[in-house]
């Protein structure tokens, strides 16, 4: 299964603004299996703002090793807005970026623990205490087309972020020259 080019264009956009500020990303996957850090490292010169990510398939993975709330989980189940936003900020601090994604859900075929298949959600951390936006999606289609979907997603939610934060702030610490580009 390959990423699409829709998704490495959008990736290339985040990565693009996150060069341009001098700012890192980490990424927590679950559903979509490392696919999002696969179409983040399509983009060369990727590694100037990406700097890694988590596959957390596990719900006991997501709580050891990127520090989701256990009580949270048991009650809630690992797909869920708040969860999304615990992986999300878990790969932030674990990698010591200044964003962090995630994705979680359920890609199909069949519903898991009661929750219909193409029911997803992603989440951005953001920098500091700029806390997290969450997404709840609903995509319909094969396991295929809802992990792709799911990829898409959450680089547009950056991008959006990303974008949101320079409007908000009217700040955007661009570099020229060679720096401020992600082609060698």
């Amino acid at each position: 299964m390959t990423t699409g080019g829709e998704s490495v264009g959008v990736a290339a956009e985040a990565l693009d603004l996150l060069v341009r500020r001098g700012q890192t990303l980490a990424v927590a996957e679950s559903l979509t299996g490392g696919l999002v850090a696969a179409a983040l490292t399509d983009v060369p010169g990727a590694s100037r703002a990406f700097r890694g990510s988590v596959t957390a398939y596990a719900t006991d993975v997501k709580r050891e090793v990127l520090g989701v709330d256990g009580g949270l989980l048991a009650e809630r189940g690992p797909v869920d807005a708040e969860v999304a936003g615990g992986l999300a900020a878990g790969a932030r601090r674990l990698l010591a970026a200044d964003w962090g994604l995630a994705t979680t859900g359920v890609a199909g075929p069949g519903p898991q623990d009661g929750v219909p298949a193409g029911t997803v959600y992603v989440a951005v951390s953001r920098p500091g205490s700029g806390g997290v936006v969450a997404q709840r999606l609903r995509i319909p289609g094969d396991r295929a087309v809802v992990r792709a979907g799911s990829v898409r997603a959450v680089l547009a939610l950056l991008r959006d972020q990303l974008i949101h934060t320079v409007a908000r702030t009217g700040q955007d610490t661009e570099q020229n020259g060679d720096d401020g580009c992600l082609q060698p």
